[in-house]
């Protein structure tokens, strides 16, 4: 449902569907600018960010949209490197990476790029639509 109580319109569907879109890339550039960076420890290490969605069925029309639940920080473990030599090198000389894949990550940008263009798409021919069913009355 609406914020009003109404049903979702077409509308409000594809704008939940672009703005689960933009958190996805939103996620992918962080993850992306943070490729590389080394902490001290293995808990200093930044971890990747993954966003959660969930289907949200609105019963009153029948329709579906997306429903952004959290952006979450990845579990996957730092890439440990002996750097002695490295201002941030722990008592042993290692220095812990990121855990980014950053092939992944660019498909990941250019996959949420293509579905938040074909939401819009969508958007504008229904919109034509609804201008040429007015133009008919």
């Amino acid at each position: 449902m609406a914020a009003s109580g109404q049903p979702l319109s077409l509308f409000d569907i594809t704008a939940r569907a672009m703005s689960a879109q933009l958190v996805r890339m939103n996620a992918s550039a962080s993850n992306l600018a943070n490729a590389g960076n080394v902490a001290a420890s293995q808990d200093a290490a930044y971890r990747p960010l993954r966003p959660v969605f969930a289907e949200e069925l609105d019963r009153s029309s029948g329709l579906a949209t997306v429903r952004v639940t959290g952006v979450f920080r990845s579990d996957a473990a730092p890439v440990r490197t002996h750097d002695p030599d490295h201002p941030l090198a722990d008592a042993n000389g290692d220095v812990w990476a990121a855990p980014v894949d950053e092939s992944a990550e660019m498909v990941e940008m250019l996959e949420s790029a293509r579905q938040y263009q074909n939401v819009v798409e969508a958007m504008q021919t229904a919109k034509q639509l609804m201008l040429e069913t007015m133009r008919m009355k």
